[in-house]
């Protein structure tokens, strides 16, 4: 059933072109179940046919991913907030967990929601704690925008390279290629994290501790 699903996918794409990317991963970035792993490689399959345009497929993608966060965020920056300090104290969320929310995201705000838009289920929710702390749209936008170009990019890179080498996309050649590429991006990141971490830390300190 799901490779009919992707075969369908890959001829809906083709028809609906760009904008049915955007309208895909809109959807992805939301709360709604279209995985960008059965959109992004079709799209790249179709840039390796000649049918589709890279540059417009990834900023489709961009677009898209965009449009979807932002759902989340303005939920959960004029709705969310208001429900929490109401009923939050139901939910054992307090003022004070908000609070910290709040300076987690004017100190981290960056790094979280570049590195989230990369990993699995949480890169559409990163969008509902950045919107409840109400970090800077702006900066949202554009590490939003950030992280989902280097996911569609690696995720177009997937569906171009089988399309090169597959006459047919099929959905366990997908699976099996995106597993291989988390494979190297995660401890990647983490290594990533952890020298941020460390950077944030010695310029945070207190200059004697520095020194010392």
């Amino acid at each position: 059933m799901l490779e009919r699903f992707i075969q369908w996918l890959l001829q809906s794409l083709l028809d609906l072109g760009y904008p049915g990317i955007v309208a895909l991963m809109a959807m992805e970035s939301s709360v709604l179940p279209v995985p960008s792993e059965l959109v992004m490689p079709p799209a790249g399959y179709w840039v390796a046919k000649g049918e589709l345009n890279v540059v417009l497929v990834l900023l489709s993608g961009v677009v898209g991913s965009i449009l979807g966060s932002l759902a989340n965020y303005a939920v959960a920056h004029f709705l969310g907030r208001p429900f929490l300090r109401r009923f939050g104290k139901y939910l054992l969320i307090s003022e004070r967990a908000l609070q910290r929310s709040d300076q987690y995201f004017a100190a981290h705000g960056e790094i979280s929601t570049l590195v989230a838009r990369i990993l699995p289920v949480i890169r559409h929710l990163i969008s509902i704690p950045a919107g409840l702390a109400r970090m800077s749209l702006p900066r949202f936008i554009l590490f939003t925008g950030l992280g989902a170009l280097l996911w569609c990019s690696v995720l177009t890179g997937i569906g171009y390279f089988l399309g090169l080498h597959e006459a047919v996309l099929r959905n366990e050649e997908v699976q099996h290629a995106v597993s291989r590429v988390l494979a190297i991006i995660l401890p990647l990141l983490v290594l990533g994290v952890g020298i941020y971490v460390i950077w944030h830390r010695r310029r945070v300190a207190p200059p004697r501790a520095r020194s010392s």
